[in-house]
């Protein structure tokens, strides 16, 4: 469904909507919802119970809460871009979305348990999620850098070229190092009473060059099996939806694009033992359920139904406007 809030009429229909949901989602700046008459107090008093979850960037209060927000710009204010210039690199942002998606998954388990508080206790709700705030919850190197003065960080996995392939191996190279001398036989090239500094290089040099001689897919498993590593294959996103484990469990799949042919998508990553969960029929365009959102979640007849449609406040946008 796709309504103008811009029209008298379209606020209308959103209020009679509220009236019937368990939920409303907004991301608008803190205060809009309430400049166009749907505010929490307002919503409240048309469904007492309602939970209303509102997603900003900055929180519905405090002294930045009107900013705008887009992902990249939380990544700068939580520290990610600041990271990724690491080493003698420039900041740089990264190539995901993670502070809307992270912010999402935040304002989902929220609902969750605002419904099971509503369902125990009768009460609805307002929930604020701030990006800011999701980032930070979320993100498990966070404490290493607010405790360190030095800003060193945690340890970096390395990643290593073999003959088939970049590999990433998870773990301190320490650890890595004793795993190749004990289970691979890779000898210890540092002298007697060589320095720290000397004895990193020098190791490195012959983990380098021992990945280096992995000539095969099948060599790359053995070694990273004896040596009991967690590793990947440093893939693209396209090498990534042919990956063994990828394939066999569905996560992406060929969606009709309603065009007469079919779109890659990700499969819900979900696997319920006694239900089903997934993608399932085509994706709408925007409005395409207007007039079947009106009777059966309002339960307008026919000639309201028109009326509604007619009034100029639900929208409603063709395939080809959709794609351009």
């Amino acid at each position: 469904m796709c309504i103008d809030l811009g029209r008298a009429e379209g606020v209308a229909i959103a209020r009679d909507l509220a009236q019937v949901a368990d939920v409303v989602i907004e991301n608008f700046r803190p205060g809009v919802l309430a400049r166009l008459g749907l505010g929490y107090e307002t919503l409240k008093g048309l469904k007492e119970d309602v939970i209303l979850l509102s997603i900003s960037g900055f929180g519905q209060d405090g002294p930045e809460s009107g900013r705008a927000a887009y992902a990249a710009a939380i990544h700068a204010e939580t520290g990610l871009v600041h990271r990724q210039g690491r080493d003698g690199r420039e900041p740089a942002d990264i190539k995901m979305s993670v502070a809307d998606t992270n912010a999402s998954l935040h304002g989902l388990v929220a609902v969750l348990s605002a419904l099971l508080m509503r369902a125990r206790t009768g009460l609805g709700q307002h929930i604020d999620i701030a990006m800011v705030d999701a980032m930070l919850a979320t993100d498990d190197q966070l404490q290493y850098y607010l405790e360190d003065s030095h800003d060193t960080g945690p340890s970096v996995s390395d990643i290593w070229r073999t003959d088939v392939g970049s590999i990433l191996t998870a773990g301190d190279f320490r650890h890595i190092w004793r795993q190749l001398n004990r289970r691979m036989g890779v000898a210890d090239p540092t002298p007697a009473g060589a320095a720290l500094a000397d004895k990193i290089r020098l190791r490195r040099q012959a983990a380098t060059k021992f990945f280096a001689s992995l000539a095969s897919m099948e060599a790359v498993h053995d070694a990273m099996r004896r040596m009991n590593l967690a590793w990947g294959l440093v893939r693209d996103a396209k090498d990534a939806r042919e990956s063994p484990t990828v394939r066999h469990r569905g996560a992406i799949i060929d969606a009709d694009d309603r065009a007469g042919g079919t779109r890659p998508l990700t499969q819900s990553p979900y696997r319920f033992s006694a239900a089903e969960s997934g993608v399932r029929g085509v994706a709408p365009h925007r409005g395409e359920h207007n007039a079947e959102v009106l009777r059966d979640w309002l339960k307008l007849d026919d000639v309201a139904v028109s009326k509604a449609l007619a009034s100029g406040a639900l929208l409603t946008e063709t395939a080809a406007s959709d794609a351009s």
